[in-house]
């Protein structure tokens, strides 16, 4: 059965809260809105201006964990700075998830992964907004939905043990870890699949939305972040992350902006397309959907 992935070409606030809206999903008690603060000098992050409205409605919090690499976010108390020099504590409260520690999820039928490492402060929250940014990443090729879920949630132990495939929790050592790209890439997809199972069987509902505005070949987590190399695309949203993650890839693949062929080179020298039939054959959504545009 094909997935629903909801569209629009318009990035404003109101778009972003209309799309929320089209999914017809009450989000209970205690909102978390899991979005990437943006590393000390990079463009690309999502804006207050944007967001803001949608996470006021929600009386949502923005949830972020710290980095494995070492940067303005690696700790807590530099990482909240970034957030409110970025503009997110102008309009929610800022949780740094794994601030005071971490705790294991369960994998289940991993090749890599025994378990998925995240922030302690997961716990605390009834229901998620997984609000991503698309765009090109130096490691994973491309970053959106499953990548938020993954080393996006992920504590700062978690996010090294994702990196190593399995083999070392040490942000330390696990950038020489030995091991095969796409390794990587399911990696990233068994840690996306143990947060979306984690949360079903806690009852906890979680939508998935990607602004694919400011589409650079570099992340947001990169502080030498350069320009856009395409126009901004929309956002997409779903119930289903392997879904929106496809149309994000397919609305490149299918775009006859010149810049496409850049954000193309670096997904694929990255077997980044590779996450979406792993993480399909894990279960955790479908490759095939239907575009919904409104």
């Amino acid at each position: 059965m094909k997935s629903k992935v909801y569209y629009t070409r318009e990035i404003t606030p109101e778009s972003l809260i209309k799309i929320y809206e089209a999914l017809g999903v009450d989000l209970p008690g205690k909102v978390g809105v899991k979005v990437s603060t943006g590393e000390d000098g990079a463009k690309g992050y999502l804006k207050a201006e944007l967001i803001g409205p949608f996470v006021k409605k929600l009386k949502g919090t923005i949830l972020e964990c710290n980095t494995a690499y070492p940067g303005a976010r690696t700790n807590a108390d530099d990482h909240m700075k970034v957030a409110e020099k970025h503009g997110f504590t102008s309009f929610a409260k800022v949780d740094i998830m794994d601030a005071e520690g971490d705790f294991e999820i369960p994998v289940k039928n991993g090749k890599y992964l025994k378990y998925d490492i995240v922030g302690k402060n997961l716990k605390n929250y009834d229901s998620f907004v997984n609000l991503a940014h698309g765009k090109g990443h130096i490691m994973g090729g491309f970053g959106a939905n499953l990548k938020n879920q993954s080393i996006g949630i992920a504590s700062r132990r978690g996010k090294a043990y994702i990196h190593s495939c399995g083999k070392t929790d040490d942000p330390d050592k696990c950038w020489s870890s030995k091991h095969e790209q796409v390794e990587f890439i399911e990696s990233m997809a068994e840690a996306a699949t143990a947060v979306a199972d984690y949360l079903k069987e806690q009852g906890k509902p979680i939508v998935y939305i990607t602004v694919m505005n400011y589409l650079a070949v570099d992340c947001d987590c990169d502080y030498k972040q350069g320009d856009p190399v395409m126009e901004d695309l929309g956002i997409v949203a779903s119930l289903d992350p392997v879904a929106n993650d496809q149309a994000f890839i397919d609305m490149i693949w299918n775009s006859d902006d010149p810049g496409a062929e850049k954000l193309k080179e670096r997904i694929d020298s990255r077997e980044g397309r590779a996450i979406l039939p792993y993480a399909e054959s894990l279960g955790l959504g479908s490759r095939e959907y239907e575009l919904v545009e409104i």
